[in-house]
């Protein structure tokens, strides 16, 4: 009988699971018109996505300072994915939205992690896929949506 792996393993199995994912994403996405994506941008673009409009909003959502999360929307305004406005309820405070460009790399993300996704069923079976992810379901926080993990790794 084979013996387990040694507990650390698991964490960085499933750490480099996440990688080769986001790794394929990007390198995708960077073909079809959106080289200067970067891993963080997706999750701030998420964010936006699901209702923060503020750097204060997106930090607190992100795990990250207000400054951290106003860099990145300086970034990422910078390269056509945001824009900022007037809040029409208050024009003192400034709203980020997704720009055409920031909808299109979600749309093309999500287009591109269900090919990641079938390549991987492909390689471990889709039965066996389905499982490992209702495996992990039942081990992690039901929101899938948490976005408070780039804090773990740092702004950008």
């Amino acid at each position: 009988m084979p013996s387990d792996p040694p507990g650390f393993e698991l964490p960085l199995r499933l750490l480099l699971g996440f990688r080769v994912l986001i790794d394929e994403l990007h390198a995708e996405l960077a073909r079809q018109g959106h080289p200067d994506l970067r891993p963080m941008h997706g999750f701030v673009l998420q964010a936006i996505m699901r209702g923060g409009d503020t750097a204060v909003e997106l930090g607190r959502t992100l795990g990250v300072s207000k400054q951290a999360a106003g860099k990145t929307i300086e970034t990422l305004e910078r390269l056509g994915y945001v824009e900022r406005a007037s809040d029409p309820r208050d024009t003192r405070r400034k709203i980020v939205r997704l720009t055409a460009h920031g909808t299109d790399s979600l749309v093309r993300s999500e287009r591109v992690f269900d090919e990641l996704r079938a390549r991987w069923a492909e390689v471990i079976g889709p039965e066996r896929l389905r499982e490992l992810e209702a495996d992990l379901r039942k081990v992690t926080p039901p929101d899938i949506f948490r976005l408070d993990v780039p804090g773990w790794f740092g702004a950008q």
